[in-house]
């Protein structure tokens, strides 16, 4: 036996970054003081997909200040779902919490999603308050509905990038382009528990939101379309002997 092994963290955190220099600094502070509230062994994960801006320069001062950061930098910018799929492949963590960069999800949330894990594989946040433009809320909330009529789901807020998931469960999901708007889904067709919490969403304060309402309305029921096919398809079959 190896009485050398290296411990292996409890909780892997993993943020996607693209071109959010101004805002990584004030949320690491942040999710620092909530780890080591933890008194978890944790890893946090930065994936910077092509930032254009002094992103990972930031990334890699933030790195000398606390020896759990790991960077992941893509060559070019290829979407927060390949951020995800990089993320969840190299965490090392029993529990999987993933998060935005732009300061609106609130680290001081995390908690109450690690509460649920153990009842539940997935936990996923519900911005309840949001704080975004008019066209945006109406925009997610019409998207969010048409997403739960067609794919039989009930999950109040699939926009929100605050989740929690045991690690078992997030690698086993087989991730395209735009998926990860279908977290939930994806998990339940593993066979997992999900359920949702309150958390809260705070207005951004620096940069700008990444995408337009053509872009994510039209790729996203594109994408609603084949989750569908894929919850249609799925093998089900049980080995008797």
């Amino acid at each position: 036996m190896d009485t050398h092994a290296i411990r292996l963290p409890f909780l892997s955190v993993i943020i996607p970054v693209f071109n959010e220099e101004e805002n990584l600094k004030p949320l690491f502070t942040e999710l620092v003081d909530v780890l080591n509230s933890l008194n978890k062994t944790c890893e946090v994960i930065f994936i910077d997909d092509g930032s254009k801006d002094g992103s990972l320069a930031v990334l890699k001062d933030l790195q000398k200040t606390f020896s759990g950061i790991r960077i992941i930098k893509f060559k070019k910018n290829c979407g927060q779902t390949s951020a995800f799929d990089a993320g969840i492949k190299a965490a090392q963590g029993e529990v999987i919490v993933t998060m935005d960069a732009d300061l609106q999800n609130d680290p001081r949330d995390i908690p109450k999603l690690l509460e649920k894990i153990g009842d539940f594989d997935a936990v996923c946040g519900w911005r309840q308050k949001r704080n975004d433009s008019f066209i945006r809320r109406i925009s997610s909330r019409i998207a969010n509905a048409v997403r739960n009529k067609l794919s039989g789901e009930s999950i109040k807020d699939v926009g929100c990038s605050l989740k929690a998931f045991r690690s078992v469960y997030a690698k086993k999901m087989k991730l395209y382009t735009g998926l990860h708007r279908f977290f939930p889904t994806l998990i339940k067709m593993e066979g997992g528990r999900v359920t949702e919490v309150a958390v809260n969403h705070r207005p951004r304060k620096y940069g700008a939101p990444k995408y337009n309402i053509r872009n994510r309305m039209v790729r996203s029921f594109i994408d609603l379309l084949a989750v569908c096919w894929m919850k249609k398809r799925i093998l089900t079959y049980e080995i008797e002997e």
